[in-house]
Parts: C-alpha cells; sequence; structure tokens
C-alpha cells in the first residue's frame, strides 16, 4: 500500500452516493424530515463521511454549482471589465453536468425543497454579483453602474441553470442556456 492509496470509495464514488442518496430521501420523505443521519445510513457511509464532502444538507444540491462559482470567484480575482466578467460566467457553464441541483429544480415541490432553493440561490447570485462588480470596477465603472450590471449577472446565472433543469438538463448544454442569459444580462 503506497501512502497515495486510500481505504474506502473512491472520493467521487462516496459524493455521488450521497447525492444519490439524498434525493431519493428527499422526493420520498421531503426535505425537512430528512436528516443528515437518514443520508448516511442510505448511503451507507459514516457522518464524517458526509462532512468530508458536504458542509450541510443544502450543499448536497449545491456542491457543482458551488464548485463552479468558487472558478468564477478565481478567474475575476485579478480582472478587469466586461470581457473578463463574460469568459468568466461563460466558463462556469462549460461542461456542466446535470446533478442534484437540477434534479431538485425539476422537484423542487414533490422534494419539499422550493424555500430552500429560492434562499440558497439568492445566495449564490449575490456571491456572483461581488465578484462580478470587483471585476467591473477594475474595469472602471463607477460603483453603482458595477453593483447594478452585476447583480443582473448573479440573477441571470441563476436563472440560467434553472432554465436549463426545467428544459430537461441533460438535453442541452448548460453552456447555451448561459450565453443566452448573458445576452440578456449584458443589455440590461
Amino acid at each position: 500500500m503506497t501512502s497515495e492509496s486510500r481505504a474506502g470509495r473512491p472520493r467521487v464514488s462516496s459524493r455521488e452516493t450521497l447525492a444519490e442518496a439524498a434525493c431519493e430521501l428527499f422526493l420520498e420523505r421531503g426535505y425537512e424530515a430528512t436528516t443528515v443521519a437518514d443520508i448516511t445510513t442510505r448511503a451507507g457511509v459514516s457522518r464524517s463521511s458526509f462532512f468530508n464532502y458536504f458542509t450541510s444538507k443544502s450543499a448536497v444540491l449545491w456542491s457543482g454549482l458551488d464548485e463552479r462559482i468558487a472558478l468564477l470567484e478565481g478567474g475575476l480575482d485579478d480582472a478587469a471589465g466586461a470581457a473578463a466578467v463574460e469568459v468568466a460566467v461563460a466558463e462556469l457553464a462549460r461542461d456542466f453536468a446535470p446533478d442534484a441541483l437540477a434534479l431538485a429544480i425539476v422537484n423542487d415541490a414533490a422534494m419539499g425543497v422550493a424555500d430552500e432553493l429560492a434562499r440558497e440561490a439568492a445566495l449564490r447570485s449575490a456571491r456572483i454579483a461581488r465578484a462580478v462588480s470587483t471585476a467591473l470596477v477594475r474595469g472602471g465603472a463607477d460603483q453603482l453602474e458595477a453593483d447594478v450590471r452585476a447583480a443582473a449577472w448573479g440573477g441571470a446565472v441563476l436563472a440560467a441553470v434553472a432554465a436549463w433543469a426545467r428544459d430537461g438538463a441533460g438535453r442541452s448544454e448548460l453552456a447555451s442556456t448561459v450565453a443566452r442569459a448573458a445576452r440578456i444580462a449584458r443589455d440590461a
């Protein structure tokens, strides 16, 4: 056994198993009635394994998009202007695969997650807006203009994810829906 090998399931397998178990339970029992213990029992992993992958029950739904938003934030750390924003937003959407979030959006009523999705979407929209606003100010926009345009960008990305999920996430690329939303945000 080398120092690089680990016992147990591979990281991706455990993460996917937990997400699948969570979504099954959310559909069966509803989001509020499902506990982290229920998810770990269904997935056959320990509670500590759950928290190796997710910070909360809600994070199961948002982890894929959260990773992309973190990349967008990093990509805009030193960027300036609208062109950099467009590149970073396009990169966020590139090769994004349907995941637990898309399933939750489509089944929000059955899972009982509509309010949770709305609350959490607002937080992600704000994260995107913060990063975009900073890049726009660096590019010469005044703060008000940057904040308004950034809010449009944050809303556009989350609206595009929701539209993509509702239209059948596996049928098209998120990138094309985000590109359409980007055109709308750019003109806002």
